[in-house]
């Protein structure tokens, strides 16, 4: 026994001096030219997929890809934050891309056994030691269109990716950075996808504090920061008051909804406490003075409406203003009437002016 326990320890000492010369005598070589020994990748990618596998979401947790607009808003923040390491359909990696240890796949390649909540994690948390950095911000739920994009690129022409992603042409008197905004709202802020929300019924200070939100973190979304950070303060401003001076148009956001649900909603969003305002005293359709500092709802579809109802009840979402009163005003919001609430307010006509509203 002496003599294992020896033999033990003499290995380890020698396993010590040989990782010291490894990291102190620079012995290892860490050009990416020289490569991994053979082994290593394997070793590598076998313990990233049983890692990935054991810490993906639950499958029940992963929603409906197929929605209307759910792929159209994936491909928009893959063109601007993906593209440049997993290239697009028809498009070439680039010389520099290619060249990375590990190399990322081209988006073609990806590998189509990887289950939707696990391309779910990998795109959320990102991959240690692979360049591939996590999501942008704390919020996951807006990792689900990028996954959306994933499933449906597989079969993508160049073309069809083209015009996904096409950005459109702007007025001459358009601020910096409107076409990149209008490839997802629209160059009038309607851009019909129900999962984004229409900016041409928000006023313009809420606006203006929302977009400077996503900017510096405090509003949390993955795509939304990325969007908001690659512009400077004054063309946030500028695009704020361009939203803000579209024409609205009035027809309401979702149509053919339950009446029995809306009437609930109706009933809900008219309910307020001493310490918790009705919703509708803030967001319509009759609020009182500082209506110019709140969101308007009507008119908005209801899938987003009930996405950031959800965000805000489940501690997800923070926000421009008053997001300790929203957290509260959602905290106790059963799913039924996040579902009655949204679809209130998306039978609403939409209008600027919440005052103004008729209901």
């Amino acid at each position: 026994m002496k003599r294992v326990l020896q033999t033990l320890a003499t290995l380890a000492v020698l396993a010590a001096i040989a990782g010291a010369a490894i990291v102190f005598g620079g012995l290892f070589n860490v050009s990416a030219r020289a490569g991994h020994w053979a082994i290593t990748p394997w070793l590598l990618h076998t313990t990233f997929r049983n890692s990935v596998e054991l810490r993906a979401p639950a499958q029940s947790e992963v929603p409906d890809l197929s929605r209307d607009g759910m792929v159209a808003l994936g491909a928009g923040h893959f063109d601007e934050g993906c593209r440049t390491c997993h290239a697009a359909p028809g498009h070439r990696q680039s010389a520099v891309a290619a060249a990375m240890v590990p190399r990322p796949p081209h988006v073609s390649e990806i590998d189509p056994s990887w289950k939707l909540n696990e391309l779910h994690w990998i795109v959320d948390e990102g991959v240690k030691m692979s360049g591939m950095p996590h999501w942008p911000a704390p919020r996951t739920d807006d990792v689900w269109p990028v996954v959306a994009f994933l499933v449906e690129v597989r079969d993508m022409t160049g073309a069809e990716y083209d015009d996904l992603t096409a950005r459109p042409e702007v007025p001459d008197d358009a601020p910096d950075g409107l076409a990149y905004c209008a490839m997802c709202h629209g160059l009038d802020g309607r851009s019909g996808n129900q999962w984004i929300p229409r900016l041409d019924i928000q006023p313009q200070a809420y606006l203006e504090r929302t977009l400077l939100a996503y900017a510096d973190g405090a509003r949390s979304s993955g795509i939304m920061h990325m969007a908001a950070s690659r512009f400077p303060e004054a063309d946030l401003v500028e695009l704020a008051a361009w939203f803000a001076g579209r024409e609205s148009v009035t027809d309401p956001a979702t149509r053919n909804l339950d009446a029995a649900v809306v009437a609930e909603g109706a009933n809900l969003a008219s309910r307020g406490t001493r310490d918790v305002p009705a919703c509708t005293s803030c967001h319509g359709p009759k609020a009182g003075p500082r209506a110019e500092d709140f969101p308007r709802l009507a008119g908005q579809s209801q899938l987003y409406l009930a996405q950031q109802l959800r965000l805000w009840r489940d501690g997800d979402r923070g926000g421009a203003g008053r997001a300790n009163l929203m957290a509260k005003s959602a905290q106790d919001l059963s799913d039924a009437d996040i579902a009655a609430l949204a679809a209130y307010f998306a039978s609403l006509s939409a209008t600027r002016t919440a005052g103004a509203a008729d209901g």
